[in-house]
């Protein structure tokens, strides 16, 4: 059990660190930032008590990849990554709207459907649909990106109407939402996988909008296997998927969602190597590779660190 669950770096020209919930990020001179992405895992809004092996490597690199792979669409803060667990990248000024866009009707949107929404962020929804339903297209539910707490869906017309993003940055958002979400299907299609649902979240330099953050993990996406998916559907199943939903459940059938009263069950040795296993298995189901797992013997964090000084070093 090796697992970087903290970091206090000192980069040469560092200006500045913010610490999230699962990833670390730290400033140096004004354009350049470098995420770490930790083995902390979170759900229900809460950081779980034990860090999770190799998971950080496994969703900094999904989301490389996935960079590298629509650069046609849009521009990227990506530059390098110099470590498994390392992205290098532009400064951006985040705008604070997270682009949610949905293929299917499930989760959060179907229990509100459920209950009788017909309409989500302003868009309206067809009477008749059944759970794990595909929409006619695919819709962009918006959500305020909150500081603390969670976040709150809003509309596009909100949205440009309050002024948090302007009406051209949003159209230009939501054009790259729609390509970037046609592509991650492709790409999964390949993989005998539907990307059901994804957030996307866009930032801004040089006066141009840039894709930011990570993209098409399973923190930030549901899939659901291809093969069976109709017919589950026909019989009203519940769809086999590729996300981190295996863990919310878990929490839940040990009653936890983070509620007043609440007691955060234990993290055994023996789960968290059962997780980080079902963590590697979605690599590979989204990637198409076999995971090379990074070294874990010694210090990740001295590792981690050598590997972006090196790279400072000759580039920054």
């Amino acid at each position: 059990m090796n697992a970087l669950t903290k970091t206090n770096y000192n980069f040469p020209g560092q200006t500045g660190k913010y610490c999230g919930k699962t990833r670390d990020c730290y400033f140096v001179g004004d354009d350049i930032m470098v995420m770490v992405a930790s083995d902390r895992i979170s759900a229900f809004d809460v950081i779980l008590p034990k860090g999770i092996p190799f998971k950080g490597q496994v969703l900094n690199q999904i989301a490389a990849k996935f960079l590298d792979a629509t650069t046609d669409i849009c521009p990227n803060w990506k530059l390098a990554c110099p470590d498994p667990q390392v992205t290098i990248g532009v400064k951006c000024e985040g705008f604070k709207v997270e682009m949610i866009i949905r293929g299917i009707l499930t989760g959060s949107a179907w229990r509100d459907y459920k209950n009788g929404c017909r309409e989500i962020c302003g868009v309206k929804l067809p009477d008749g649909m059944r759970e794990n339903e595909r929409f006619p297209e695919p819709i962009i539910t918006p959500t305020t990106k909150a500081d603390e707490g969670h976040d709150l869906n809003i509309s596009k017309e909100e949205i440009i109407a309050q002024g948090i993003v302007s009406k051209e940055d949003y159209e230009v958002m939501e054009d790259y939402t729609r390509k970037l979400f046609a592509r991650g299907q492709e790409i999964a299609a390949k993989q005998g996988l539907i990307l059901v649902d994804t957030k996307y979240e866009f930032g801004k330099h040089d006066g141009k909008v840039y894709l930011i953050d990570e993209v098409h993990t399973p923190d930030s996406s549901r899939y659901f296997y291809a093969e069976g998916y109709e017919e589950k559907f026909e019989k009203g199943e519940a769809q086999k998927q590729l996300s981190k939903e295996f863990v919310r459940q878990w929490l839940i059938d040990r009653n936890f969602m983070n509620r007043e009263g609440d007691v955060m069950p234990e993290i055994t040795d023996e789960y968290a190597m059962s997780v980080a296993e079902r963590y590697i298995e979605l690599y590979e189901g989204i990637v198409g590779e076999k995971f090379q797992p990074a070294q874990t013997e010694g210090d990740i964090a001295t590792r981690i660190e050598k590997a972006v000084n090196e790279w400072l070093k000759e580039n920054a």
